[in-house]
């Protein structure tokens, strides 16, 4: 008489240690294991979001910093005081006057009589010249230009630096389609040709006394 085969069904892996089991030995340094960990994603997201934070605050520090080491930089001024005569609409004028109360030693007065030399603005004007055209005959490439001329006097009268231009000029394209776009572009031109025109403007002042 044949007798049937017997089959053992395995016992199931228990999720939880058993008593006296070894446990493997913490690795020196490490970190005991957190009660309620982060589910991947989760994680993830969360080192992300730590990475843009550090990123926006990069951001946001480094124009001020740069902006701090430009000013510590300028030259200084041969005159413990100086006269301008830029319009009071100018922006060229108020950028002038913002950088020269902030990093320099020297003092603005309103009087004239009272400044050791003064800055005479003598031309300030914007250009826009047409350079380039589509193949239909339409204004396609513009030159804008920023011209600055100017003189310095000392308070008895001497020339101390004759009169003087600098232009600058940036190039930029334009379409009827991008036409609103184009004019905002233009004026952020326009600004980085004023900053930069200030600065010669501060080196050429401060050439005098050397």
């Amino acid at each position: 008489m044949r007798r049937a085969p017997r089959f053992t069904a395995p016992f199931p892996t228990s999720p939880f240690p058993l008593a006296g089991a070894a446990k493997r030995p913490a690795e020196p340094g490490a970190l005991p294991p957190s009660p309620f960990p982060l589910p991947g994603a989760a994680q993830r997201r969360s080192t992300l979001r730590a990475v843009t934070a550090a990123a926006l605050a990069a951001a946001i520090t480094a124009p001020l910093a740069g902006c701090g080491f430009h000013l510590r930089r300028s030259a200084a001024l041969p005159f413990r005081t100086l006269y301008t005569n830029f319009s009071p609409t100018s922006p060229i004028g108020a950028e002038f006057r913002r950088l020269v109360r902030v990093a320099q030693d020297t003092r603005l007065v309103d009087d004239p009589k009272e400044a050791d030399a003064r800055l005479e603005v003598l031309s300030e004007r914007r250009e826009k010249e047409v350079v380039g055209y589509s193949s239909t005959g339409r204004p396609r490439e513009y030159q804008l230009r920023l011209r600055f001329t100017f003189r310095v006097m000392a308070r008895d009268g001497t020339v101390l630096l004759p009169p003087t231009e600098i232009v600058l000029h940036r190039d930029i394209t334009s379409s009827d389609i991008e036409q609103v776009a184009k004019q905002q572009e233009e004026e952020l031109l326009y600004k980085e040709m004023q900053s930069d025109l200030v600065q010669q403007l501060l080196r050429r002042l401060a050439a005098i006394g050397s």
